[in-house]
């Protein structure tokens, strides 16, 4: 029998108002992959915070004993020096510094006041070698993709001698190519005797890497399944996460008649705003009608965000030229403002950065895009602005005690809900949502999925940019295929698979 090396025994852990966890028990085997699921605001990340030392001893109850030993981790820096590294779900990378110099932020090699940088870029590319990453630890980190910056991360945390590897979310910004290469990675460090923990929605991985699952919800654990002695699969951790069976992961949605085409764009070239020679959207033709949902696949670095972006207002791009049509009218759509008064809005795939402010309330984030909505000769209206955020909280089913709550303080799916209702206040005709359910639960996703039915009932258009297959096949009407930067492939729902959506982006000459 394998040793335990990890018990987390009856941790309960209370914020004003909110028990988050509620006598949650964890038991880790050494040289195991602890899979850890549950829907969004389940209580994961805050019982993995507990375990690193983010939420110091003597702010929760119950026991944390690490190979054989009661530990009270009053920082990061203690569970890291016992061998116990987390690497969370945004990276911890600065852009402008090396690979090297990021690995060893804060454990700089050298002596006192002076670093030894031979030591210190020598030793990056002994543990970039051992994650399978050729790259000079002297590259800066803004030149190399999401991918490899990940792989940094854990390249990172085998440099502090991790023992126990957490893992949140590891896979939620990789396509699908690097993300089985993160996966058989972690299965290789286990043959090595690392024992690991993943926290993740996606639950083919779960099922692809995991030797036990520990399911929680609504703070408490529910069950530990183990991979070796029982029958998993997706739907029965499904069955655990929600407490139920759900039996359609994609609402049926009636058919309805399409209506005229909402918004056409032409020949849509679009130059790097840096690198302003490179393309990385070339002669793009699409259009979406009143009442469909459109998708667009393709793998990381296809250029469909920057596709997205360059349609809304110009928001991305040096130069751009081809033509935009919206009911039909060439528009010339000089910034964001101009797109949001021509009825269309955009759902940034990144919430947290760009698409939020999360040190403030959910009442004030819904009215972002549209303070004229809100506020009469140039002054805030506070009830109608208080009024309108509960509205959406109750249209859209948003987990929240009160709209005065900060956005920050909510779990990923209702985040994503604060940012469809910032938009869907805006009353826009063209929606383009990009990744619009990245990092959230299966329950999540669905009610995502219904208000997506929603507004195309209501005679909207939905462009739907996605990284998972089964998403884009579930939802859309009409699927473009990208790749490189052109549009290589468009299919009808009914004609469309995975086999044949993979079919041509290699046969574009990229795979």
């Amino acid at each position: 029998m394998a040793k335990e090396l990890l018990k987390m025994d009856h941790i309960t852990k209370t914020f004003p108002g909110v028990k988050a966890l509620d006598n949650v028990n964890l038991s880790v085997e050494e040289g195991e992959i602890h899979a850890l699921v549950g829907e969004n605001g389940a209580g994961k990340s805050t019982l993995m915070n507990v375990l690193s030392g983010i939420y110091p001893y003597g702010t929760y109850e119950g026991d944390i004993i690490y190979n054989g030993e009661v530990c009270k981790f009053q920082k990061i820096k203690d569970s890291e020096e016992k061998g116990i590294v987390i690497i969370h779900q945004e990276l911890a990378l600065v852009p402008q510094m090396s690979i090297g110099e990021n690995m060893f932020l804060g454990n700089e090699r050298g002596k006192k006041n002076a670093i030894n940088w031979n030591e210190t870029y020598g030793e990056a590319d002994k543990y970039l070698k051992m994650v399978g990453l050729s790259e000079s630890s002297r590259v800066l980190i803004k030149d190399i993709g999401t991918g490899k910056q990940q792989l940094v991360e854990i390249a990172k945390a085998l440099a502090k001698h991790a023992k126990l590897l957490i893992l949140d979310e590891p896979t939620s910004s990789l396509n699908e190519t690097d993300s089985k290469a993160l996966l058989d990675l972690m299965l290789e460090f286990k043959k090595q005797g690392m024992t690991m923990i993943i926290i993740t929605h996606k639950l083919n991985e779960v099922v692809y890497v995991a030797d036990k699952i520990t399911v929680i919800r609504d703070g408490s654990t529910v069950e530990t399944m183990d991979c070796h002695t029982m029958e998993i699969s997706e739907d029965r951790i499904i069955r655990g996460m929600v407490g139920r069976e759900l039996t359609n992961r994609f609402p049926k949605r009636e058919a309805i008649e399409k209506g005229d085409i909402n918004m056409e764009v032409k020949d849509w070239t679009v130059y790097h705003p840096l690198y302003t020679e490179r393309k990385v959207v070339d002669g793009v033709n699409l259009n979406v009608r009143k009442g469909e949902v459109v998708g667009i696949y393709g793998l990381m670095g296809a250029g469909r965000t920057e596709l997205a972006m360059s349609v809304f207002g110009k928001s991305y791009g040096s130069t751009i030229t081809g033509t935009l049509k919206i009911n039909g009218k060439e528009m010339d759509l000089k910034n964001p403002r101009a797109a949001i008064d021509a009825k269309l809005a955009y759902v940034t795939e990144d919430r947290k950065g760009n698409g939020l402010v999360l040190t403030n309330t959910i009442k004030v984030n819904t009215s972002l895009a549209n303070m004229e909505g809100v506020s009469e000769k140039g002054i805030i209206d506070a009830d109608k602005e208080y009024q309108i955020a509960v509205e959406y909280k109750e249209k859209l089913e948003t987990k929240t005690p009160s709209v005065e709550q900060n956005v920050g303080n909510l779990s990923g799916g209702n985040q994503q809900k604060v940012l469809l209702a910032k938009w869907m206040f805006t009353d826009p005709d063209i929606l383009i949502l990009d990744e619009p359910t990245r990092g959230i639960d299966v329950g999540a996703k669905y009610e995502i999925y219904c208000i997506i039915n929603d507004l195309v009932r209501a005679g909207k258009s939905v462009i739907m940019i996605s990284s998972e297959l089964p998403e884009v096949l579930g939802m859309s009407d009409r699927i473009y295929i990208m790749n490189e930067g052109k549009f290589v492939g468009e299919l009808n729902a009914a004609e469309a698979s995975q086999e044949l959506i993979m079919q041509s982006i290699l046969q574009s000459g990229k795979g």
